[in-house]
């Protein structure tokens, strides 16, 4: 539970791109000051940014769809600070409200919080660099434009698992297996659970089911290719992959807090609605 009478500095990310959405972040923002928080409006594509703005914060809200929620949740992740989606987007997984249900559900927010929702996340590191990157969704190692097949060896807690000759691999959440892991054939799990999931894009000739590790697990990817190769954080960030890169995928110390303020309803049902949608 978000305790009632802290949310005093709000943050508003919205969608660059869709101008309903800066337009809706201006209204909302005052309305809120009408409650005399404090808030603040940023770029969701411009992450660095608004990492600057977010000491202090006591909620996000995330004005777009399910792509600015994982920005505004490696915004987010690292202070700990809960996010509450708006959802203008078409599945909204992680989304709980819109604008018109945000605008009758502000004041009883502000005054009285809600139940947060935990969802793990990724790291990655990439041998050849400085630094990680955290993933709420998934961590992926792809060939580049060309149609060739990359080799990748896999390891997990330091022991050998096989050599994959694919596409790519998907190293995905809970969160994430309703994304490209799911197109690629994977497994849903329940957006609560903290397992790791690799799933292999068009294996050839090597192994091609999906496999769920531990939380605690660690997987090393070892790249061998002649072409290009790249990295992708979330499908938002990619960084070129060099033959004999490595990249250590594991558990985040992070964690994206949800804001829910509506009474927890079947995972199972919500998803079967969304994904028949047309």
């Amino acid at each position: 539970m978000l305790e009632a009478g802290l949310m005093k500095k709000v943050g508003i990310l919205f969608h660059p791109k869709i101008p309903v959405a800066e337009a809706l972040a201006h209204d909302l923002a005052k309305s809120l000051a009408q409650f005399e928080a404090s808030v603040w409006l940023h770029s969701a594509w411009d992450e660095a940014g608004a990492k600057e703005k977010v000491p202090g914060t006591d909620l996000i809200l995330s004005i777009g769809g399910d792509g600015t929620m994982l920005r505004a949740a490696r915004v987010a992740a690292p202070l700990s600070i809960p996010i509450l989606g708006i959802n203008l987007g078409h599945l909204g997984f992680m989304i709980e409200l819109t604008a018109e249900e945000f605008r009758d559900k502000m004041p009883q927010l502000l005054a009285r919080g809600g139940w947060v929702d935990e969802r793990a996340m990724l790291e990655a590191r990439l041998s050849s660099q400085e630094g990680s990157f955290h993933a709420l969704n998934d961590v992926v190692v792809a060939r580049g434009a060309r149609a060739r097949v990359i080799r990748v060896q896999v390891a997990v807690d330091g022991e050998p698992l096989t050599v994959y000759k694919s596409d790519g691999l998907i190293v995905a959440t809970a969160t994430g297996s309703t994304g490209y892991s799911l197109a690629a054939g994977g497994p849903i799990l329940y957006p609560g659970g903290k397992e790791l999931l690799l799933t292999p894009i068009s294996a050839h000739l090597s192994l091609a089911i999906p496999l769920v590790f531990p939380p605690e697990a660690v997987l090393t990817l070892e790249v061998h290719t002649d072409e290009q190769a790249l990295l992708s954080i979330d499908g938002q960030i990619e960084v070129q992959l060099n033959d004999g890169d490595l990249v250590e995928v594991k558990r985040s110390p992070y964690v994206t807090r949800l804001l829910r303020t509506q009474p927890p309803i079947s995972f199972y049902r919500t998803l079967t609605e969304r994904l028949s949608r047309k």
